[in-house]
């Protein structure tokens, strides 16, 4: 499978997580944030392969997100346009990549809904982050064509 190939069936695969229905049984809940932090755990596979895609002219080492959009990594002009695009807080990468660093925490990402836990007060709604993550794969899909289209001129 080529990278390319890679990228979109993770894409794919998120994008149909996303859609399971969480049930109407006691399980829901866990239902919900399981398919949204799997989904999550999938976009994140589709991040470093999409960065194996855009750079693989370039025969790098490595393709770890972390390493290959800090700052201080390899100038390359994709990179460089995902770099910027990082370091704008609305950008769907950056909100992406916040809720990466979420994932990998000890807390994770995905929380009850308010109506599971009595007596708290909800920050946001249950639906906001699964909401969220399929605003942020729409928008990497779009983002992705134009990687694409630069990264094939090489």
């Amino acid at each position: 499978m080529t990278p390319r190939s890679r990228t979109n069936q993770l894409l794919y695969q998120a994008e149909l997580l996303l859609a399971v229905p969480p049930g109407d049984d006691e399980h829901r809940e866990a239902r919900r944030m399981a398919g949204e932090e799997g989904a999550l755990a999938l976009l994140e596979l589709a991040l470093e392969s999409l960065l194996r895609e855009v750079s693989e002219h370039a025969a790098l080492e490595g393709h770890d997100w972390r390493e290959l959009l800090a700052p201080e990594g390899t100038p390359l002009a994709e990179l460089e346009r995902l770099r910027s695009l990082a370091a704008r807080p609305e950008s769907w990468l950056a909100r992406l990549l916040g809720r990466l660093e979420a994932l990998h925490s000890s807390e994770g990402v995905a929380r009850r809904s308010s109506g599971a836990a009595q007596g708290l007060i909800a920050v946001g709604s249950a639906a906001a982050l699964h909401e969220e993550l399929a605003d942020c794969l729409a928008e990497a899909k779009r983002e992705i064509a134009a990687l694409r289209e630069t990264s094939e001129e090489w």
